[in-house]
């Protein structure tokens, strides 16, 4: 018989349904203002929580609970106004502030019941745009990318020109190109041959007539570069933002070099901006002569060539040697900690093995003389110069700490010689990693998380009206078979939520959107079935006959219209960025929901209340 569906079909429907209704429940439940306190590398314990209950009791602060999860405290409160003042306490907590290992963020923890959480259900998140936070666009410095490469070769060509004992004048660059000097014709010849074997990126080319090598990085060479450095400081952003503790940030790369930092909850943008901005790098070398050398340099004597001027932050004069001992890329982990003989702040630091071996051969073969520390800092800032924004670099050097080598180190030390908060910061810096280029903040845009409400609330409302307008015109136009389409629309927005949930996906104003579009798109498959079921009954079919076609003629014209929709959704997904792959997620999720539920929904329905039955007409 015609117009019925096998037992299986059925169930696969009911489980499908009951599936999508239990990933879909939780969203109903909403968040709860928290705060999430974390101990690096290490598990929040029991004695941990007991402390910061009995500070925030004391504090007339109430909290709704407090939970050990995931090696992290969660205490949830009532209100955000509750979840402030005890974020604040908290931070200003004893216990906390003597170890900067621990972090203090503000957080939305779902409001789930216990027996969803076991079936790892959970609400979707939500983007900048409906829970408030900062946006961030930022431009990297593309200039000091090539300037740093040009840099890092003429040091690695000295190099190698003094361990193969070729006699040379000069090194120096200049726009892309590496100028190398020779003595004789000789060491020319030998020089180009031995580099050009060494330096393989580069193009060579030589000058007889002024004994010079020229050597040329290729623009394929340099595009790598770009792409690495842009990458680079992708994760390095990541991790930075890991370290401030915020939850569900959204970091990635915009066009060749920008790159896009959103932050939902936060609300201390100076501290973000000063932290996700921030270059800071260190630099160890051993000093060159003795102060009086520094003195007479300072006041314009000669500088030798293996040293160079250096400042410490009370203005006085240093010479260090050019050579650097170890660099703020191979520390491995940095936390700031209280110096036990003088009490000042220090930054307690652990290199890699690259790192540790250098400096311990270093401390090795030069005790009880002095080491400096550097500090390194460049930024990028736009100034106003005749009416016009001119880009601005800046880089900023400073002796932070020069201390006698004692014995023999390599793998942990200190650094003293800074301010509280300088050492949190170099700490947290140095953790995540040093920016391969200075990033300039080109735009900051704020969502307080009022706007955010009402953005949700808006949305909400949206997908709503534009639901029920939908409903009332599917039961008035198309009777019974409109109520069959309305119980089918309900479920596909049943499961487009359930999906999502299910990716922990971030919904944005954009996916709002997509959301709504698939309600009116939704019943584009039904319309052109229940159309097609009138015009069989117009010829004269009989009733079973005009559903069945009906069903099986519209297919091929309903998978067209939506796989040519659901091909333009993965270009805008592939191509598109934030707010555009938000709209493309939830558009895709639609149409393939909208597709089961609109044919293999309706079907099983129209199946189970007319399949088998002698009809003489139904009500379409």
């Amino acid at each position: 018989m015609i117009n019925q569906y096998p037992l299986w079909k059925y169930l696969l429907l009911i489980v499908v349904l009951v599936i999508g209704g239990i990933y879909a429940t939780p969203n109903l439940y909403g968040e709860d203002p928290s705060v999430l306190v974390s101990l690096r590398n290490k598990t929040v314990d029991e004695a941990t929580r007991v402390k910061i209950d009995e500070l925030l009791k004391k504090a007339d602060i109430q909290t709704k609970s407090s939970e050990l999860k995931d090696n992290k405290l969660l205490i949830r409160f009532n209100s955000v106004e509750n979840q402030l003042t005890a974020a604040t306490q908290i931070k200003d907590f004893k216990f906390i502030t003597r170890n900067s290992d621990y972090t203090v963020a503000l957080n939305l923890a779902p409001a789930t019941p216990p027996w969803l959480q076991s079936f790892r259900a959970l609400p979707m998140y939500l983007g900048l745009d409906l829970r408030g936070g900062v946006h961030f666009l930022l431009e990297v410095d593309m200039q000091t990318v090539v300037e740093n490469m040009e840099s890092d070769l003429t040091s690695e060509m000295r190099t190698f020109l003094r361990e193969e004992k070729i006699r040379y004048r000069g090194v120096k660059a200049s726009d892309g190109t590496i100028s190398i000097e020779f003595r004789d014709t000789d060491g020319l010849e030998k020089g180009a041959d031995k580099l050009e074997s060494q330096f393989r990126d580069l193009e060579f080319t030589e000058k007889e007539k002024t004994l010079t090598v020229l050597a040329k990085i290729t623009e394929k060479t340099l595009r790598e570069e770009r792409k690495s450095a842009i990458q680079q400081n992708v994760t390095t952003l990541r991790n930075r933002v890991n370290e401030l503790g915020v939850a569900e940030p959204v970091i990635q790369q915009q066009g060749e070099s920008r790159i896009v930092v959103q932050l939902p909850g936060v609300q201390d943008t100076a501290r973000a901006k000063d932290i996700l901005g921030a270059t800071a790098t260190l630099e160890f070398r051993l000093t060159e002569g003795t102060r009086l050398d520094w003195q007479e340099a300072e006041s314009g004597g000669a500088i030798p060539i293996n040293a160079k001027l250096y400042h410490e932050r009370n203005g006085d004069p240093v010479l260090l040697k050019r050579r650097v001992i170890v660099t703020g890329d191979q520390i491995n982990s940095a936390s700031s900690t209280i110096d036990t003989q003088s009490g000042s702040p220090a930054v307690s630091v652990r290199l890699d093995g690259k790192g540790a071996k250098k400096m311990g051969e270093t401390t090795r073969n030069n005790i009880k003389k002095p080491m400096a520390v550097v500090f390194i800092e460049n930024k990028v800032v736009t100034k106003m110069v005749d009416g016009e924004k001119v880009k601005v670099r800046t880089r900023k050097e400073e002796v932070i700490n020069i201390a006698t080598i004692q014995g023999q180190f390599s793998k942990q030390f200190q650094i003293t010689g800074l301010e509280s908060f300088e050492a949190k910061d170099l700490a947290l810096l140095l953790r995540a990693g040093a920016l391969k280029a200075p990033v300039e903040i080109v735009e900051e845009r704020t969502v307080g998380p009022s706007l955010g409400k009402d953005n949700i609330e808006q949305g909400f409302n949206s997908v709503m009206i534009g639901f029920s307008l939908v409903l009332v015109f599917m039961v008035v136009y198309y009777r019974a078979f409109g109520l069959i389409a309305n119980v089918a629309l309900t479920a596909n927005l049943i499961l487009i939520t359930a999906v999502l949930s299910l990716m922990q996906a971030t919904l944005t104003l954009p996916g709002i959107a997509g959301i709504v579009l698939t309600v009116g798109m939704a019943v584009d498959a039904n319309v052109l079935i229940f159309e097609r079921i009138r015009e069989e009954l117009r010829l004269g079919n009989s009733a079973q006959a005009s559903i069945h076609a009906g069903y099986e003629k519209a297919f091929s014209t309903i998978a067209d219209a939506n796989v040519t929709t659901l091909i333009a959704a993965i270009v805008l997904f592939s191509l598109g960025t934030g707010p555009i792959k938000g709209f493309a997620i939830t558009l895709s999720i639609g149409i393939l929901t909208s597709m089961f539920t609109a044919i293999m929904g309706t079907r099983a329905l129209v199946n189970l209340f007319y399949g088998g039955r002698n009809l003489k007409n139904i009500s379409i």
